[in-house]
C-alpha cells in the first residue's frame, strides 16, 4: 500500500445518506416547533397576546418589538443592542424575519433562506443577551441556531412540508439557493 493510498484509507469521509422515517419525522416535527417558536413570537409581539408582550405594548398598539429585549441590553454589546432600540427599520426588519422565517419552516420551503437568516437572527440575540444568565456560553439562541443550518442541510422541509414540490418548481431549478 502506498502512502497516498493508506492515508486516503485512513481520512474520515462525509458521505450523503438517507435518513430513516424516524429520524425525518422526527426533524420533520424539530423544524415545525421551530416554526412554531418564530411564528409565536411575531404574533405576540403584533397583537399582544399577554404572554410575553402585554396588549398595551403590541406592534399594532404602537409599541416597539424590539425595544424589551434590546433596551435592557448589557456586557460587551449592549451598548450597541440598546442603541436599535425603538428603531423603526429595525422593528420592521425583526417581525419580517420572524414571519418569514416562520413559515418557511411551517412549509418546509425556502429552508436554505430561513437558516441563515434564522441563524443570524438567533446569533445577534445570542450576542444581545450577553452576559448569559445560566450558562457563560449556551442557551437555546445558539442551540436554534446551529438546528436551523442542519434542518436546511438534511432537507428536514421534504417530510411533512412543501420542501420536495417547491424544489421541483422551475424558479427553484433555476436558483437552487432558493431550495
Amino acid at each position: 500500500m502506498t502512502t497516498a493510498s493508506a492515508h486516503q484509507a485512513s481520512a474520515p469521509t462525509v458521505r450523503e445518506t438517507s435518513l430513516s422515517p424516524v429520524a425525518a419525522f422526527t426533524f420533520a416535527i424539530v423544524r415545525i416547533l421551530l416554526a412554531v417558536e418564530f411564528l409565536w413570537a411575531f404574533f405576540d409581539k403584533t397583537f399582544g397576546l399577554g404572554i410575553a408582550t402585554p396588549a398595551e405594548r403590541a406592534w399594532i398598539s404602537g409599541g416597539s418589538p424590539t425595544t424589551g429585549y434590546l433596551a435592557n441590553s448589557e456586557g460587551t454589546f449592549g451598548g450597541f443592542f440598546s442603541s436599535l432600540a425603538d428603531n423603526v427599520f429595525i422593528d420592521w426588519l425583526f417581525m419580517l424575519g420572524l414571519l418569514g422565517i416562520g413559515l418557511a419552516l411551517l412549509l418546509g420551503i425556502g429552508m436554505r433562506i430561513a437558516a441563515v437568516s434564522g441563524a443570524v437572527l438567533m446569533l445577534l440575540m445570542w450576542l444581545a443577551s450577553l452576559p448569559l444568565a445560566n450558562n457563560p456560553f449556551v442557551d437555546y439562541h445558539l442551540v436554534d441556531a446551529v438546528l436551523l443550518i442542519g434542518l436546511a442541510a438534511i432537507l428536514a422541509g421534504d417530510t411533512l412540508g412543501l420542501g420536495k414540490r417547491w424544489a421541483s418548481t422551475d424558479l427553484v431549478q433555476r436558483f437552487p439557493w432558493l431550495r
